[in-house]
């Protein structure tokens, strides 16, 4: 399949759809950046890589972060990590603090703000310095050392992460956090502001694609038994509660973050992430959802 080509008429064609979303701005340190970027990359699983527009400019990855902190907690609890976040889309936007009340602090996924910061809690129990291993996990998977956090972002998200201390001190009330909540919201807000391009995001999630190997790195990450499992999640939880329109009219597992950024696969065939930072009104990028939605269209690509 001529992926280049397809992926050229796709960008041609997307053309009047800029201008519709608006950037996030609920966090300064994203709303300056350029409503007008667009990067796209796609790799696969026997190592061809394809690439379009600003493919190597890094960006704020912002959720998209939470596939990669989900895929170590797993290592570390494969179990009981399900004993204290739900595997349920949850209907409700992502940083929904009603719903976590209602359910005794239990989060309906790991997708959504609050099962988030369990994960990240998880990671606290287990590792002398979370924010390394994490940072040390994309670069290797990326294959690209270059990767770090933006300390402006993170900045930025802690002084105005108001309802994600919420959340963090909501759930300690409930016993389903174990470590300090300061040190909890220091990891996460690291981890959202990791700067990643749409190639890194591409290679990065190949593993996902591969039944929990990376081709790249030929090695196992995780059992095809979790990779089917984060990909189930990642389709119904992984674009807020917009999840159902995006499987309806992309279909494929993706994660999205309010950075624009969309990573998504077709398992057995290829990781694909698109960057435009305009969003919807459910917090995902305009641009590069209607670019997934063609890209599956013109390649008959999906998993239905």
């Amino acid at each position: 399949m001529d992926y280049q080509s397809i992926l050229q008429e796709i960008y041609d064609e997307i053309q009047p759809y800029f201008g519709q979303g608006r950037v996030a701005d609920y966090i300064p340190a994203l709303a300056d950046v350029p409503p007008d970027k667009f990067g796209l990359a796609l790799v696969t699983i026997d190592g061809a890589t394809y690439t379009l527009g600003a493919a190597d400019e890094p960006f704020s990855v912002q959720s998209i972060a939470k596939v990669f902190t989900l895929t170590l907690a797993l290592q570390y609890e494969p179990d009981r990590l399900w004993t204290r976040v739900g595997k349920e889309p949850s209907g409700q936007p992502f940083n929904s603090l009603i719903q976590l009340e209602i359910e005794n602090g239990i989060p309906r996924n790991p997708f959504i703000n609050a099962g988030a910061l369990v994960v990240t809690d998880c990671l606290l129990s287990h590792t002398t310095d979370a924010r390394q291993e994490l940072r040390a996990f994309v670069r290797r998977l990326a294959r690209n050392e270059a990767i770090d956090y933006d300390v402006v972002v993170a900045s930025s998200e802690k002084k105005h992460g108001y309802r994600n201390a919420a959340l963090a001190n909501l759930l300690k009330s409930f016993g389903n956090i174990d470590n300090p909540v300061e040190e909890v919201l220091d990891v996460y807000f690291h981890q959202c502001a990791l700067r990643m391009s749409c190639l890194d995001l591409a290679r990065a999630c190949t593993y996902l694609a591969d039944g929990g190997r990376s081709p790249l790195l030929d090695a196992p990450i995780i059992s095809r038994r979790q990779a089917k499992r984060i990909n189930s999640l990642l389709l119904v939880a992984g674009l807020y509660d917009a999840v159902g329109d995006f499987a309806y009219r992309v279909g494929m597992p993706g994660k999205s973050g309010v950075g624009g950024g969309i990573v998504a696969v077709i398992p057995n065939v290829l990781s694909i992430c698109v960057w435009a930072p305009e969003l919807n009104a459910a917090g995902n990028s305009l641009v590069g959802t209607m670019a997934l939605e063609l890209f599956t269209t013109r390649t008959g690509l999906s998993i239905f």
